[in-house]
């Protein structure tokens, strides 16, 4: 796997996959195998693929050709581009850090592009007077799939909350460790408040980590953005209340 910083990592299996599970690879295969492809073209062994991957990307920007199996086993932290060299030279070290020297332009300067700035598809109104944006927490990642199974993992962060300006709080009635119900015009969650000093008065924050009544894209917005088409999860309308009935949360 490659991380957000582009260092490339070598994850082992624990573990054979328990019981009808499958390995990416396999399903991929299958899948390829029923739509009638040549079951050749389709490996299903590890190697196999990453190898596909240093030939297919060789010479191109994300390029993989220098980073080899047995230097991920040797302990090597490689970053991509890291192309391979001529044999009898030294092997590529890696780019850990991009555009360290220059740009990928022929005079080697950046380029800066004009953006017009344009207001977020839903602002907040009358029935939905605050803003609300989600985000992450240190404990949890991504959807949570993986680290909510974790102990330690979800005794740091353990479920669903809503950052709040005490000011915003007190106006609203909510209480810090108490539930609340977050609501926009597609749906509502459930979260438990935390006052927050260093929020704006007219935003508050969940994170995305967790499941069931105390999901945040329960009341994300679909818009998109018109030039680049990525979902406007970030911010939409809200209007938060108290909910104290008991079990309320998960």
């Amino acid at each position: 796997m490659t991380n957000l910083e582009g260092r490339v990592l070598r994850r082992r299996r624990l573990l054979p996959p328990p019981g009808e599970a499958r390995s990416d690879l396999d399903v991929l295969h299958g899948i390829a195998v029923r739509l009638g492809q040549d079951p050749a073209r389709f490996p299903t062994d590890p190697r196999a693929v990453f190898e596909e991957l240093r030939r297919a990307s060789a010479g191109g920007r994300a390029d993989y050709s220098g980073i080899s199996w047995e230097r991920l086993d040797a302990g090597e932290a490689l970053h991509w581009p890291c192309p391979e060299t001529p044999a009898g030279t030294a092997p590529h070290p890696g780019t850990p850090r991009l555009f360290l020297d220059a740009f990928a332009h022929p005079d080697g300067l950046a380029r800066f592009a004009e953006v017009e700035h344009r207001d977020a598809a839903e602002t907040p109104g009358a029935g939905y007077p605050l803003y609300a944006t989600t985000g992450r927490v240190l404990a949890q990642y991504q959807s949570g799939a993986q680290t909510r199974r974790v102990d330690a993992l979800n005794a740091a962060a353990p479920g669903a909350f809503v950052e709040v300006h005490p000011d915003t709080a007190a106006r609203l009635g909510l209480r810090d460790g108490r539930p609340a119900r977050v609501s926009s015009a597609r749906g509502s969650t459930l979260a438990t408040v935390r006052l927050v000093p260093s929020l704006r008065t007219d935003t508050v924050f969940l994170p995305f980590h967790f499941a069931g009544a105390g999901r945040a894209n329960l009341i994300t917005s679909d818009a998109l953005d018109p030039r680049s088409r990525m979902p406007e999860f970030k911010v939409c309308a809200v209007r938060v209340e108290p909910a104290e009935a008991a079990g309320a949360l998960l």
